[in-house]
C-alpha cells in the first residue's frame, strides 16, 4: 500500500470542512435559497436519512465514463441540504476526494419529511493496478453538518487518476428527487 501524502489528507479535510454552512448551526437555512425552493429548518444529518445506491450505469472498461447516483430519503423532519456532497474515495490507506462538478450551481434545498434528494458520481474508470488508477473499495460522503457522514462499498472498478491525488470523478450538486 503506498502512502497518502499529508497534503492530500489535508485536502480531504479541508473538502469536508468547507460543506459547513457557515458554522451556524441556528437553523435558520436562509443562505443559498433556491428560487421556488426556500430553505427552511436545519441541516440534514446523515444519520437521518436513508440511502440507495442506483441506478448505476457502470464503466464497462479503463477508459469508459462512468454515472453512480445516490439517493437519498429523508427519515427525520424536515432539513436542508446544501450545494455539494462532499465525496471522498477510500482504497485501503489512500483517500481522496472527488472533484466538484463545475456545472452545478450549488443551492441550499429543503427536504420535507420522507423526501429524496439524489447526488451522481460522475468517473472515468481506471485500469486495475495501474498507477494511474485508484482502486476504490469504499465511497464517504459527508453533508452541512461534517460530524454527520455515511458510506457505501463501491463495485464499480478502478477510478483513473488525473495526476498523483486528484481522481477522474466528480460530484454532482443535490437534487431533489424528479428535478
Amino acid at each position: 500500500m503506498r502512502a497518502v501524502p499529508i497534503t492530500v489528507t489535508a485536502l480531504a479535510a479541508a473538502l469536508l470542512l468547507t460543506a459547513c454552512s457557515g458554522g451556524d448551526d441556528s437553523g435558520s437555512g436562509d443562505e443559498g435559497k433556491a428560487a421556488g425552493s426556500p430553505a427552511t429548518g436545519s441541516a440534514c444529518a446523515a444519520g437521518d436519512l436513508g440511502q440507495e445506491v442506483g441506478p448505476v450505469d457502470a464503466a464497462p472498461a479503463a477508459g469508459d465514463t462512468g454515472n453512480v447516483t445516490v439517493t437519498l430519503t429523508n427519515k427525520g423532519k424536515e432539513c436542508t441540504l446544501a450545494g455539494f456532497p462532499q465525496v471522498i474515495l477510500q482504497a485501503g490507506d489512500d483517500s481522496v476526494p472527488a472533484v466538484q462538478d463545475e456545472a452545478g450551481e450549488p443551492q441550499a434545498l429543503t427536504l420535507p419529511a420522507q423526501g429524496t434528494a439524489t447526488f451522481t458520481i460522475t468517473y472515468v474508470r481506471g485500469k486495475e493496478g495501474d498507477e494511474k488508477s485508484l482502486a476504490v473499495k469504499t465511497v464517504k460522503y459527508g453533508l452541512a453538518d461534517v460530524s454527520s457522514t455515511a458510506d457505501f462499498p463501491w463495485a464499480y472498478g478502478a477510478v483513473a487518476l488525473k495526476s498523483k491525488g486528484v481522481p477522474d470523478a466528480t460530484v454532482s450538486v443535490f437534487h431533489l428527487a424528479g428535478d
